[in-house]
């Protein structure tokens, strides 16, 4: 399977302009014969979402957002949705014109230069699902820094990761002097859910500036020994191509059956314990 990571800039707000430059890159990708296209989280509108006077949400059924997936490759796109009374983070993987798999993000960031809970609605579950050959799950960002969450999507059967994620740079914490450096979380990150949930990660990070924070990009596609297969610049917008080895998840599987004994019993009355003494 060949995925694309289209490492984008984005204008907060204008959805048309997102929706066009998304479309270009999903035709390039295409042209290089990919069957996956990511996208990064909240590519066609934009992470401030605070600073705009007016609602860009989409519903999930929109023409415009459908039609990215009858290009040719299969697509993966974050976006501001709506639903009824409720606005989601979220992340839809498109394919034929249909939407395959719709994710909402679960864990929302309300620190630091992170409001989300202003404007978003927590999701409420975690579903692995099958497209393009392969068993996937999304984790939307801050969704794979919770450790639970990559082992519940490896557990449902997922063999690909798929992180959509804005991460900007910024300052220091309690006095520290100099950016949190989060390119270095993320990469520690990426390779160590690959080797322990014995999978592909493919992180799909934004470039560019807004609200006065930059997005650094290095996005990359990291195999279940936690190798690089493909890597975005830092700073700049990229296409980049991956080709992953499915059969290597399962022979690897196979041979260290590390997430074979998952004691969900176990874990019920532990995490039923913990609720009730809160």
């Amino acid at each position: 399977m060949r995925v694309a990571i289209a490492q984008t800039d984005c204008r907060l707000g204008r959805v048309e302009d997102n929706l066009d430059r998304a479309r270009s890159h999903v035709e390039e990708a295409h042209a290089r014969g990919a069957d996956l296209v990511v996208l990064p989280e909240l590519a066609l509108h934009g992470y401030a979402l605070g600073r705009l006077d007016h609602d860009t949400a989409l519903e999930a059924h929109d023409r415009a957002l459908l039609s990215l997936g009858e290009v040719g490759p299969d697509v993966l796109v974050g976006f501001y949705q709506r639903h009824r009374l409720r606005y989601f983070n979220s992340a839809a993987y498109l394919s034929g014109g249909r939407t395959v798999h719709l994710q909402h993000k679960l864990y929302l960031p309300n620190y630091l230069m992170w409001e989300e809970r202003k404007h978003f609605f927590p999701g409420r579950s975690l579903r692995a699902f099958d497209a393009c050959g392969a068993r996937m799950a999304t984790l939307i960002c801050n969704d794979a820094w919770q450790p639970m969450l990559p082992w519940l999507a490896a557990q449902d059967g997922a063999e690909v990761l798929l992180v959509p994620t804005n991460s900007a740079a910024v300052g220091g914490i309690d006095g520290d002097e100099g950016p949190l450096d989060n390119s270095t979380y993320w990469r520690d990150l990426v390779h160590q859910l690959a080797r322990m949930q014995q999978c592909y990660v493919v992180m799909v990070n934004r470039v560019g500036s807004e609200n006065g924070v930059s997005f650094w990009g290095g996005s990359r596609i990291v195999d279940p020994f936690g190798q690089v297969v493909a890597e975005a610049p830092l700073d700049e917008a990229a296409l980049v191509t991956g080709d992953l080895d499915l059969g290597e998840v399962r022979r690897l599987r196979h041979r260290l059956p590390l997430l074979q004994d998952p004691r969900f019993g176990l874990l019920s009355r532990e995490l039923q314990r913990l609720t009730a003494e809160l």
